[in-house]
């Protein structure tokens, strides 16, 4: 009995137990409201069911979680820019591609165009990262003026109009290469993660996110500049919103200003808290985002397929989202931490008896 509890306070005590706990419940749920669920078919030389389509649509989520990580870590802020300015990010390559009117004939090299969408995502990453690393602004505050603008931006760009892409190898970076039944995004956001880990396990910038996220002062006492790891930070986000945008804008090969990357910001911010990392800045963990954001995109899968319509998924998904962070807060944290600690000690009085 004793070797039982010790083997399920370790198991509590991982780090990831409370986000695998979450997506657990919801892969759950949906296995007894959806008995196919897990089902995986090949049609037309494509994988589809609902499990790849929740790995697939939670892509451009999972990235944008990955720079989100990285800015909760360092600057104990949020970035709410990166819904608007994957939006801009993915009309810069439309109107570089196709000008200001939907066409089929490309003006310059599509890869030339992807570049530049991700290096307008990047400048944008650029912005947001002088305001707060520079001149101090607090995150949201910083971020809040490419949240307002960012669209703006973006509709100048495309004339107020929705730009269409005629052209079938276009729709490739949003959904399938010919002859690999695996969605294209899918592919992405894993290198795009696995990048990122490498990065920050084969060189220090990991420990110095951490260093800065926990006491920015004492950091630049032993020599770090904080500043300029904000800034990287931020420069990093924007990025990963130059990516996503190119994925949105592809998946349905057109850029909608108003609608593109709309409100994922807000999940992106989610899926960093779901995944058991501190708002607070510090100590943070990819792939607990990762997998928060897979838990956000199989809950909305899961009201779509129980029959829940668009109006009333923010309800439903609000209530749970709230439930999951709840969980995860520091009071039932310390509630359980103080439950094991005072098992262990009555398992060790048992043994002193005995």
């Amino acid at each position: 009995m004793n070797k039982i509890k010790h083997i399920w306070m370790k198991i509590t005590g991982f780090s990831l137990f409370f986000p695998l706990l979450c997506l657990a419940v919801v892969l759950v749920i949906n296995l007894i409201r959806t008995p196919d669920f897990f089902r995986i078919s090949m049609n037309n030389g494509v994988l589809y069911g609902y499990v790849i389509d929740i790995l697939n649509r939670s892509s451009e989520l999972i990235i944008l979680a990955t720079g989100m990580t990285l800015v909760v870590a360092a600057s104990g802020g949020t970035d709410i820019s990166v819904g608007a300015v994957s939006a801009v990010a993915g009309a810069v390559c439309i109107y570089s591609l196709i000008g200001g009117a939907s066409s089929d004939v490309y003006r310059i090299p599509y890869v030339l165009a992807l570049v530049l969408g991700i290096l307008a995502g990047t400048a944008c990453g650029v912005f947001n990262g002088f305001l707060v690393a520079k001149l101090h602004i607090q995150p949201m505050v910083a971020t809040l003026i490419l949240f307002t603008a960012g669209r703006g931006i973006a509709q100048v760009l495309t004339q107020g109009f929705i730009l269409y892409v005629r052209k079938e190898s276009f729709k490739y970076l949003g959904n399938f290469l010919p002859g690999i039944p695996v969605p294209t995004p899918i592919f992405i956001a894993a290198l795009v993660v696995i990048l990122t880990i490498l990065l920050l396990k084969r060189t220090s910038l990991g420990l110095y996110i951490q260093s800065v996220g926990v006491n920015r002062i004492a950091s630049r006492l032993v020599g770090l500049n904080s500043s300029l790891i904000i800034f990287l930070v931020y420069v990093f986000s924007g990025f990963c919103a130059g990516i996503a945008g190119m994925i949105i804008t592809s998946r349905v090969y057109s850029i909608d200003a108003n609608n593109a990357g709309l409100n994922i910001e807000l999940d992106a911010i989610l899926a960093v808290a779901i995944g058991g990392n501190s708002l607070g800045g510090g100590k943070f963990t990819l792939i607990g985002s990762v997998i928060g954001a897979i838990t956000i995109q199989a809950l909305t899968t899961s009201l779509y397929a129980m029959k829940v319509t668009a109006d009333q998924l923010p309800v439903y998904k609000a209530i749970v989202v709230v439930i999951i962070v709840a969980i995860q807060s520091p009071v039932v944290k310390r509630w359980m931490k103080a439950v094991r600690h005072k098992n262990a000690l009555s398992g060790n009085r048992k043994k002193v008896k005995a």
